[in-house]
């Protein structure tokens, strides 16, 4: 039985990887070249701690006020389009309290190997550097550290550890800090990765596994007869398999289309920078200005933003010089006009309800979808993977893919 895994992203590879290693026939065919884009272009954190979805409570609010800077953290490019409204309408449903929790937990419980699974990589023989010194919440505002902590309860349930930390303790922990830092909340089980060595691993470890790897090639047409795929094609050539995964990031929402099952799935670009390494003890996240810091060997990576808007990876200086800046009220003696990488940006799926689409493709038999992941997709690539691949290959939807099909998207 062999399978077609569209997306040579994250998702995607980790999927092709989990299948491959069942003995199952698999080629990847990306767009471009696998790994371009978000699968890169981020933080590379492995972080259920904080794998809360994005539409949450008070994002309404934060969002009319960010709208009215334009190097504010998030951004969202008007549109009169009815899908885009639609999006965005649904976003706002769901930026309450009990869908805020009801995501959050589904997203701990999909993540809940996550760890397990990169060391089963590793000792698979891929090779990408891996830190496991946990990730540390700045904040310079003792209101929002409070407010964050309302979620440790949650982290706790699902034997997460934190440690919550005021004024001073936060510079013992973290030295770098300076005296604006109010406070941290340090969650000593957390990692990260380089990510785009996490994807030469992959490819490395698909090649060895006979997996065949087709880049530059775009599904432009999908041929479905009643229930099932029965051919791909790109650019004249034709491809065909058992079974066909639908994982193409930001593009599944345009490509969902050819299949017949439309999906709400739209791009949330973000950006990174690479600067000269600081001597941090972990990653932090520095919540005012929303930058996420990791600490990679030989090099310091910021990442950052939120624009919701199209198929376009066009980098905005001013949300590029926002966060060079960012760290400056965080760390002591950063400056914003040291020498950094030229920025990247990549496009992250986002979904109206912030939850990604895993299992069935709607009502195909045989076509498969793993899309949607937001800001989460190395944290929830292992889960996702493994999940989806008990479902291809022995027909189980395990109980932590409950809250991610494609039907809570058909109009009622």
């Amino acid at each position: 039985m062999s399978t077609i895994v569209i997306g040579g992203g994250i998702i995607g590879l980790t999927t092709a990887y989990h299948l491959a290693r069942e003995g199952r026939p698999v080629t990847v065919v990306d767009a471009r070249t696998c790994g371009q884009g978000a699968s890169d272009v981020n933080a590379g954190w492995v972080v259920p701690a904080v794998s809360g979805p994005v539409p949450a409570p008070g994002m309404v609010l934060s969002s009319l006020k960010w709208m009215l800077r334009r190097d504010s953290p998030l951004a969202i490019r008007p549109s009169v389009r009815p899908e885009v409204v639609r999006f965005m309408l649904g976003m706002a449903r769901h930026s309450n309290a009990r869908d805020y929790r009801r995501g959050f937990e589904a997203h701990l419980r999909l993540a809940a190997g996550s760890m397990e699974m990169f060391d089963e990589y590793r000792a698979d023989g891929l090779e990408f550097e891996m830190q496991g010194t946990g990730l540390l919440l700045a904040f310079l505002d003792e209101a929002r550290l409070e407010h964050y902590a309302e979620d440790l309860e949650l982290v706790a349930e699902h034997g997460i550890e934190s440690r919550v930390l005021h004024g001073d303790a936060v510079r013992e922990h973290e030295p770098l800090l300076t005296d604006q830092v109010s406070g941290g909340i340090h969650f000593p089980g957390e990692r990260y990765v380089d990510p785009g060595a996490l994807v030469s691993a992959l490819l490395t470890r698909l090649a060895a596994l006979g997996v065949d790897v087709v880049e530059d090639a775009p599904i432009d047409d999908v041929v479905v007869r009643g229930d099932r795929v029965v051919g791909l094609s790109s650019r004249g050539r034709r491809f065909e398999s058992d079974t066909v995964v639908l994982a193409a990031g930001a593009w599944t929402g345009v490509l969902s289309r050819l299949f017949g099952e439309p999906l709400p799935v739209r791009s949330g670009k973000g950006y990174s920078i690479d600067a000269a390494p600081l001597a941090l003890r972990s990653a932090l996240s520095l919540s005012e200005v929303k930058v996420a810091v990791t600490p990679l060997d030989g090099r310091l990576r910021l990442a950052g933003t939120m624009e919701f808007g199209g198929l376009d990876e066009t980098v905005d200086a001013r949300r590029v010089a926002a966060i060079r800046r960012g760290p400056t009220a965080y760390f002591r003696g950063w400056s914003p006009d040291a020498p950094m990488s030229a920025a990247r940006a990549g496009m992250r799926p986002v979904t109206p309800d912030g939850l990604p689409v895993i299992g069935r493709l709607g009502r195909l038999e045989n076509a498969y979808v793993a899309t949607g992941h937001g800001m989460l997709g190395v944290t929830l690539a292992p889960g996702t993977a493994a999940a989806l691949t008990e479902l291809i290959v022995r027909g189980v939807a395990v109980p932590a893919l409950e809250l991610f099909g494609t039907g809570r998207f058909r109009r009622r």
